[in-house]
């Protein structure tokens, strides 16, 4: 079963501009196979982690998947990809587009808060200096994400460092983002994203606060992100989504309540970008915290999506504690 859900790119003859044509699929191919393609410019293994390969385009995500879906997420351009490392932070690019991604252990950075703040200090540097110089999509995997009370909780701490990191090459255009936690290796810090040669356009949700206009219960520093973001392919990136309305959670304790409301807020997504509903070229990554309620989170699934729409169902932790499901990915037009 070879790539069975692929959404395909955008732009006439397939180049917009300077920028390919952009995929984005689930496999089940092995992660070698996927690499021996020069136009592979990602490849994310879910439910694995270790010492990093030798290819700086592939990246085992600390996630399990839950049940069967395909263990594999490609990103490919039509264009020659090149790849290579410095330090900490390894790369590909290809067609206008760039991967870059970034692992740290906490332990030799004083922390999540000091290791979430090098990270995006290094990813800001990498990015600016690039020909894809225009963030566009970051996800953040961190462990014990609710782990600590109040202000020290390590999604604070991290939502800190992050900001540290962004003004200290004063962004202020946000890009789309995850943040999830992980089960994975203890104090393992994982940042990846995908930039572009030219800038996309950040979306909000009117059902919603903008996350970085969060009042202060929600701790000192507001999370600094875009409800998604419209890449210069005319693709929506979107960031990770949950029950929130407002600013607030709703429905505790119950997960099907969630995700229907989770799907409100992706509709509205979807009608504020112009785009039809999720269809066989939109690959969503779905994230439960309790494996126990992968049923229920699937029959919502089976409620709000066309059976083709390509998903893959990942372990998890939300970043607020009462929150169980929360829904990212792509809308190719």
């Amino acid at each position: 079963m070879h790539g069975p859900h692929a959404a395909r790119r955008q732009g006439r003859h397939g180049t917009l501009g300077e920028i390919a044509a952009l995929q984005v699929s689930y496999r089940d191919e092995p992660a070698q196979v996927l690499l021996e393609r020069t136009s592979t410019l990602a490849v994310l293994s879910f439910g694995g982690a270790g010492a990093p390969g030798s290819d700086p385009r592939h990246l085992r995500v600390p996630l399990p998947l839950l049940a069967g879906d395909l263990p594999r997420e490609c990103w490919s351009v039509d264009a020659e990809v090149s790849s290579g490392s410095c330090g900490e932070l390894r790369w590909a690019t290809g067609g206008g587009w760039r991967f870059a991604s970034i692992e740290l252990d906490e332990a030799c950075a004083d922390g999540i808060e000091a290791a979430s703040k090098r990270a995006y200090q290094l990813l800001i540097e990498h990015v600016r200096a690039s020909p894809e110089c225009h963030l566009q999509r970051v996800w953040n995997y961190l462990d014990a994400i609710n782990a600590g009370a109040g202000d020290a909780e390590r999604y604070r701490l991290f939502c800190s460092g992050r900001a540290q990191g962004l003004a200290a090459h004063a962004v202020t255009r946000y890009p789309a983002a995850t943040a999830i936690g992980h089960h994975g290796p203890r104090g393992l810090l994982q940042v990846y994203a995908l930039s572009a040669a030219e800038p996309g356009v950040a979306l909000e949700n009117p059902r919603q606060v903008s996350a970085w206009k969060y009042p202060r219960e929600y701790g000192p520093t507001a999370p600094s992100f875009a409800r998604a973001m419209r890449l210069p392919n005319f693709a929506l990136a979107i960031s990770g989504t949950a029950a929130v309305i407002g600013h607030a959670s709703h429905h505790h304790g119950d997960v099907g309540a969630q995700a229907d409301e989770t799907f409100a807020n992706l509709g509205m997504l979807l009608e504020r970008s112009g785009l039809p509903a999720f269809d066989a070229e939109s690959p969503l990554k779905v994230y439960v915290r309790h494996r126990e309620d992968a049923p229920a989170v699937r029959a919502a699934l089976a409620r709000h999506l066309d059976p083709a729409v390509p998903c893959v169902l990942l372990h998890g932790d939300i970043c607020r504690k009462e929150l169980l499901v929360e829904i990212d990915g792509w809308r190719f037009g």
